[in-house]
């Protein structure tokens, strides 16, 4: 009998169940399709995709133009290492430096946002030959050993400690602690220009405007985290440039593969050289990832997306801004990145949402209720999602 026979007797929840590694809380829904933001089940319901992926679907499921992509390279060749030259890698990483902010011309490819957390730190404390880093508190930055010590919430960390030295956390929003938490032995400031896992916490702009000069004026460098945030989920290309900010390191990921695993530093004229051999990935920057890249970020501005994610953003912020519910504390968020703060655990919430009107949201940490649509998404999907959350929570 082989596997997909047994399917017939066994859901593949259970056949799943019965191998997963244990490390994931999993709903009870087995998805097996996406077209732009619907996403649908083994049975064949459909529901309003607004997690996304956790921010990786900006363009949409299965977006037909992508598909082509990843078809056609598929055919061609899928994996180059980087000891030779590529044409998909060498054209996205022209395509991508058009779009970065001013001064990165240079490109790191990998296969994550973890991963090109884990780069920019040792490409900083390679840059500067010092070892420290300054993150904030309810930051997130990866699960991984670097990534891990910069990230603050305690239920990652404690269980693996002792992480690696020389992390320090400040609150963030807060130029004074920052200013002070700095010594001759920093090398860099790492943040979320919004706050993705910890909330949904915009920054305040004196408060990174004030950390890029304070970065320039102590000589280090300024990694700014748009793993979440990138892509047009926040109504520009990057949060940064909401505040027009000049990052010497840019971790980006999930939305950049377009549904395949692909994550990029963009590195910017204050590092200087890196020596060869300082890192490297054997996957990263493969020709498949590169040409599924490339046509989601042609897709992105093609289809005009950081600016549809503006409009249906501002949109969607007064729409909820408007529930009068003793249940809610606060709403906030930029462009299509949005969290609702309530007063109780947001679990039973999603849990309704899902299964009485067919809508996947996320939560960030156990009080926040987060959305983070498709961009694609169309307003009377944002009106379903609305009605939905007023009915809710109203």
């Amino acid at each position: 009998m082989t596997i997909t026979e047994t399917t017939t007797e066994t859901s593949y929840a259970d056949l799943e169940q019965a191998h997963t590694s244990g490390v994931y809380s999993k709903r009870p829904l087995t998805i097996v399709r996406g077209a732009g933001a619907t996403l649908y089940d083994e049975a064949g319901r459909a529901y309003l995709d607004c997690g996304a992926g956790i921010g990786v679907a900006n363009i949409g499921h299965c977006h037909p133009a992508v598909v082509a992509a990843i078809t056609a390279q598929a055919a061609t060749l899928t994996i180059c290492q980087e000891a030779f030259h590529n044409d998909q890698r060498a054209l996205l990483q022209a395509e991508l430096a058009a779009v970065l902010p001013a001064g990165m011309e240079r490109i790191f490819l990998c296969n994550s946002g973890t991963e090109a957390v884990e780069a920019a730190i040792k490409f900083a404390r390679l840059a500067t030959g010092r070892p420290g880093i300054i993150a904030a508190m309810r930051g997130f930055h990866g699960r991984t050993f670097g990534a891990l010590s910069a990230t603050w919430e305690a239920h990652y960390r404690e269980p693996f400690a002792p992480l690696v030295p020389e992390f320090s956390h400040i609150p963030y929003n807060n130029l004074a602690r920052l200013e002070s938490a700095i010594t001759p032995a920093t090398a860099a400031v790492l943040l979320e220009v919004v706050q993705g896992e910890g909330g949904v916490r915009p920054g305040e702009a004196e408060f990174l405007r004030g950390a890029q000069r304070l970065c320039r004026e102590r000589g280090i460098l300024l990694i700014l985290d748009e793993v979440q945030t990138g892509f047009g989920r926040t109504g520009k290309m990057f949060a940064c440039e909401h505040f027009a900010l000049e990052p010497d390191l840019l971790c980006l990921a999930k939305a950049l593969g377009g549904g395949l695993p692909m994550g990029a530093v963009g590195i910017g004229r204050r590092i200087g050289e890196l020596s060869v051999g300082s890192h490297g990935s054997t996957f990263g920057g493969n020709p498949l990832a590169c040409a599924a890249a490339r046509t989601s970020l042609q897709v992105l501005q093609d289809e005009h997306l950081a600016e549809q994610a503006a409009e249906k953003g501002a949109w969607l912020l007064a729409r909820l801004r408007a529930i009068r519910s003793p249940r809610i504390r606060e709403v906030r968020g930029l462009g299509l990145m949005i969290g609702i703060e309530l007063k109780e655990k947001v679990a039973p919430y999603l849990q309704t949402l899902q299964n009485e009107h067919g809508i996947i949201a996320l939560n960030a940490g156990t009080t926040v209720l987060r959305l983070l649509p498709p961009l694609v998404i169309g307003w009377d999907e944002l009106e379903r999602l609305a009605l939905a959350l007023e009915a809710g929570l109203g």
